[in-house]
């Protein structure tokens, strides 16, 4: 068997196992869109996220988190479906098939069997869900943005609170220092007045900051402002006595001290919650979480509006498994390892899980291509038998039917070249979408070379015969001894078609290239042959 031979007879089982891929290609992925597989195995990588490992994934807790967010618009807006009954038609058969199948599996934790993946009523789920998306669903699920809120505006309230208890000191002290001067009384009058006008000033600045119509450097800038204005009447009205210019220089002290700098005045008041903190509100015994509980139960605070979700939230936190909230406590430890400024923390948390969930994800989708490579083996040997595509018979028909071998090169060849543009097929990069529309225009193009080409497989009287010398017609039985030396070959071509159609497209493409690049010119002439294999001269 020379050279030729041998690549001809590569390159016809390199087409067939490229038809039987491209087949196994289209059942798989039939399976996995009819049963959810990607859907479901998103879930159960979400679940596990969230829990830290496997075995806290099987919470009920940790389930009925994932439900939530599940449950979540930014989550259900992915999940797009038709409407319709006729629209919809197909996808309810698909929903149908997929019930029967979760109906065999026992009831998740916290659930009943009626109860699927995705959760309650929920028939099906998206097959990918964007960090930035998750990231957000997961906080306002934990609600962190309420809780973060609320600490903050029972803080702002105390800052406020103690300035204004600075100022009426000043005003107290001096109006009992000039008690017995007469002239004094209008100016102390007045002052007091203006700080009745200044208190309900910030009074006002933290109502707009907790019904969100001004943020926390707007709101504190505010009320520097408001102090200013104090100053000013302050500075405007007194008499001019040292008792008072020193009153006024421990007003501006006041000023200066703590309003000079916003971002200072922010941090030293410890008003913006810094990572650690934000990981606290869902910290059960915390200090921070206890800050919460002691300003949603003071019923005279101004954090007190909104009440009910603060009291639902607690309510949540309270029935959070200890493994989800030590994860979060991670990652909120791993953000704050990275961070050099005085960055916001529910926000320098937020992109953490955004990373941390993309690296997840990753891990998550190398777990289920190994899944799907032992689908894609299990039903490689089922089509291999159902098929009867035997390696050995295949490399012995091909070795012995040159025409068999011509016609299955030229087809392969014809195939090759109308898709030699076509990289998505081959590259491991392309998106999968990608992957898909170029496998299926490639299935439509072996369908038709299939009318051209009767490969040496299935269970025809021909194949048969040929395989091992039985067909019906000759009214034997059955030889049954024989299909064992059949077993090995199918076990061959239920790996080979396991190993999927890019890789005997790409190798289909180097066979080709290589055969063609060994052809002699059409010029070529037969006395140069004959001359070449005589040696030359």
């Amino acid at each position: 068997m020379n050279l030729p031979v041998i690549f001809d007879l590569a390159l016809g089982l390199v087409f067939t196992y490229l038809i039987l891929s491209l087949l196994a290609s289209e059942i798989q992925e039939l399976i996995a869109t009819v049963l959810q597989w990607r859907a479901e195995h998103l879930k159960k990588s979400v679940e596990i996220f969230l829990a830290g490992d496997v075995d806290n994934s099987e919470d009920a807790h940790v389930i009925q988190l994932a439900n939530d967010i599940y449950s979540h618009p930014l989550v259900r807006n992915i999940n797009q479906e038709a409407k319709g009954f006729l629209v919809t038609l197909p996808r309810r058969l698909t929903w149908g098939i997929g019930s029967l199948y979760r109906s065999i599996k026992t009831a998740r934790p916290g659930g009943d069997k009626d109860e699927t993946i995705f959760g309650e009523k929920k028939r099906s789920g998206p097959s990918y869900i964007p960090s930035d998306i998750f990231a957000t669903t997961l906080m306002e699920t934990l609600q962190l943005p309420i809780m973060v809120q609320t600490l903050t505006q029972s803080r702002l309230e105390k800052f406020k609170n103690a300035q204004l208890a600075k100022i009426e000191q000043v005003l107290t002290e001096l109006k009992e220092q000039t008690k017995d001067d007469e002239s004094s009384a209008s100016f102390i009058n007045t002052m007091f007045q203006q700080y009745a006008e200044t208190q309900a000033d910030f009074e006002q600045i933290s109502w707009n900051f907790q019904n969100k119509k001004a943020d926390l450097n707007t709101s504190v800038t505010r009320l520097g402002e408001s102090l200013d204005r104090y100053i000013e009447t302050f500075q405007t009205e007194m008499p001019k006595q040292n008792l008072f210019e020193k009153a006024l220089r421990r007003v501006k002290f006041i000023k200066k001290d703590i309003f000079e700098d916003i971002e200072q005045a922010i941090l030293s008041g410890g008003l913006r919650p810094n990572i650690n903190e934000v990981v606290e509100t869902i910290t059960r015994d915390s200090a921070v979480y206890k800050e919460i509980q002691e300003a949603v139960r003071d019923k005279d605070s101004a954090t007190n509006q909104g009440i009910i979700n603060v009291v639902k939230t607690i309510d949540l936190i309270d029935k959070l498994p200890k493994s989800v909230v030590e994860n979060i406590t991670i990652l909120g430890k791993r953000a704050q390892s990275r961070i050099q400024t005085t960055e916001e923390g529910i926000h320098t948390l937020q992109k953490e899980i955004e990373r941390t969930f993309d690296t997840s994800m990753e891990r998550a989708s190398g777990v289920y291509k190994r899944n799907a490579k032992g689908v894609a083996i299990m039903l490689g040997l089922s089509l291999a038998i159902i098929a009867n595509a035997d390696a050995f018979h295949m490399i012995s028909r091909l070795s012995k039917d040159s025409a068999l071998r011509e016609t299955i090169t030229n087809n392969a060849g014809e195939i090759l070249l109308r898709n030699q543009n076509n990289q998505a097929i081959a590259d491991p990069n392309s998106q999968q979408d990608q992957v898909n529309y170029a496998l299926n225009q490639l299935t439509q193009q072996a369908d038709g070379a299939l009318n051209n080409v009767a490969l040496p497989i299935g269970w025809s009287d021909v194949n048969l015969d040929q395989q091992i010398a039985w067909t019906p017609k000759k009214n034997q039985s059955f030889p049954f001894l024989r299909i064992l030396y059949m077993i090995p070959g199918w076990i061959f071509s239920g790996i080979a078609i396991a190993m999927g159609a890019p890789f005997w497209f790409d190798l289909l493409g180097k066979f080709v290239n290589v055969r063609n690049a060994g052809r002699r010119p059409a010029s070529y002439s037969r006395s140069q042959v004959e001359n070449d294999e005589n040696g030359g001269g």
